[in-house]
């Protein structure tokens, strides 16, 4: 390839399907009415960053990236500076990185889509590398591409379905004027809002008859966007939602979860409402929310859903050590999972989230739930352990990974449980900082996904529970204080998430 080449033709970044898609961009961009375009990319906390550009911009960056800051990678939840860019290798031990420099970031054009409630604006997902090509190892979509590939080598592909809950409340005040506005490492006052609806029950009719005009352009968006919903139920807790999606490939998941978050939050808010993918926000009344996430495994060959059991089964002798992996890593794999301080208040016993390393038939109890029948060609399991708030990429590359694992090791996963929360089994990590010290010690995702990843994820982590620690150690009664919702959490992630 010649040297004269444009940065996406020189380094080889696009395969047959992402070219056809970049050559009839121009068309496309015309025929839709196109003047701006949301260059987007996940960081490593699930949140989407980029540039809204002109179309010209656009097209360019599909021959040639285009360059963006690096400086979200240094920052917490809170944007507190966890790295120091002006030390030598940028705090990472790595000289490109030194003084916060630029990275290229490259549209994904396949994942182009026209944004139902923004005007005349197209959104696309990008990936990042450094100025030789070479991919920035920090990168999450990054993280998930070569789980996917390591699992596709052995013959399989992810089919991943997706069951998310959140909250869906009223703006009262949005405090831009009567609140904080924040600073690093301080999140600004996060609104006053109020519940959009009252009382305990499961999949009331007359609670989504009370929301239907916030959630019907919702539900027209993510149809317009050609996510596949499957449903709309009202939760167990008042103002709580729970959304469904039918199959998707696991890339095609990670990045429809994130641009479902996005929609949701971005269309509620122009309508006077907050959502909140916040595990648990610090309102009186509220319950904890989960993700469940649903995986089965393709043969790559005939297409066939290797999970399904035979007579007398749970599941395959494949799907079996699939399980068996998921639950060897899962304490390590927990900040995948559950990367919040919240998001540990839902493992508690008996409260439809599991606390413990069990698996079972149809148990909600248990951390994977077997959803199977001999011969059923939608034969799968359920992780229960997530939270809302989970970063999408590295929670389904942490679930593929561990089952891979599990299946060329074939580990089993010790007898299926009827009483999960009596299991006489090691229990899940109860906080983040006993997962973060589980994920730093595991050899098995440090050459899963690199030392330097890990490393850099720990760390990053470890500020949140650092201040964390230090807001608790300023109450009078820090363990009273911390066995309820406490006011740091409900500021970082209750609009944030």
């Amino acid at each position: 390839m010649s040297t004269s080449a444009k940065f996406v033709a020189r380094h080889a970044l696009y395969d047959a399907a992402q070219q056809e898609a970049a050559d009839r961009a121009r068309n496309l961009l015309a025929e839709k009415g196109i003047e701006m375009v949301r260059l987007a990319w996940p960081d490593q906390h699930g949140l989407i960053r980029g540039k809204t550009m002109t179309v010209d911009s656009y097209l360019a960056a599909l021959e040639s990236g285009t360059e963006i800051t690096m400086a979200p990678f240094f920052f917490d939840t809170a944007n507190a500076i966890v790295f120091n860019p002006f030390s030598p290798g940028g705090g990472f031990d790595m000289p490109e990185l030194s003084g916060s420099p630029n990275l290229t970031m490259v549209p994904d054009p396949t994942t182009f889509r026209v944004l139902p409630w923004a005007p005349d604006t197209g959104w696309v997902l990008c990936d990042l590398y450094f100025r030789d090509g070479s991919p920035f190892p920090f990168s999450p979509r990054s993280i998930l591409r070569n789980t996917l590939a390591q699992l596709e080598s052995a013959g399989y592909h992810l089919i991943t379905g997706l069951e998310v809950e959140w909250y869906l409340t009223r703006v009262l005040d949005d405090k831009l004027v009567t609140g904080s506005l924040g600073a690093p490492g301080m999140p600004a006052d996060p609104p006053e809002v109020a519940a959009v609806a009252r009382g305990y029950n499961y999949l009331l009719e007359s609670h989504l008859d009370e929301i239907d005009d916030v959630l019907r352009p919702v539900r027209q968006a993510v149809t317009a966007l050609g996510l596949p919903l499957r449903s709309i139920d009202d939760e167990w807790a008042p103002s709580q939602v729970e959304t469904t999606f039918d199959v998707l490939e696991g890339m095609a998941a990670a990045d429809s979860m994130l641009l479902f978050r996005s929609a949701v939050k971005q269309i509620c808010r122009r309508g006077g409402y907050l959502a909140s993918f916040m595990s648990t926000p610090g309102i009186p009344g509220f319950y904890a929310s989960g993700w469940h996430l649903h995986t089965s495994l393709v043969d790559t060959v005939t297409g066939e859903n290797v999970m399904v059991p035979g007579e007398g089964e749970l599941l395959s002798d494949i799907g079996r050590h699939y399980v068996g992996g998921t639950l060897a890593h899962a304490a390590a794999a927990s900040p995948f999972m559950t990367p919040t301080i919240n998001g540990y208040r839902r493992r508690r016993p008996y409260s439809l989230a599991p606390d413990r390393l069990t698996w079972g038939l149809d148990n909600r109890a248990a951390m994977m739930r077997v959803i199977s029948a001999p011969g059923d060609k939608a034969s799968h399991v359920e992780n229960r352990v997530g939270e809302p708030a989970a970063n999408p990429y590295l929670y389904i590359a942490a679930q593929a990974a561990a089952g891979l694992d599990g299946i060329k090791n074939k580990t089993e996963p010790g007898a299926p449980s009827v009483d999960p929360y009596a299991a006489d089994v090691p229990h899940l990590p109860t906080s983040l900082k006993e997962g973060l010290a589980a994920l730093g010690a595991s050899r098995f995702y440090r050459e899963a996904f690199g030392d330097r990843f890990v490393d850099y994820l720990v760390t990053m982590k470890s500020s949140e529970v650092s201040r964390y620690e230090a807001h608790l150690a300023e109450q009078p009664d820090p363990q009273g204080y911390a066995e309820t919702v406490t006011e740091w959490e409900h500021r970082e992630y209750f609009e944030l998430f």
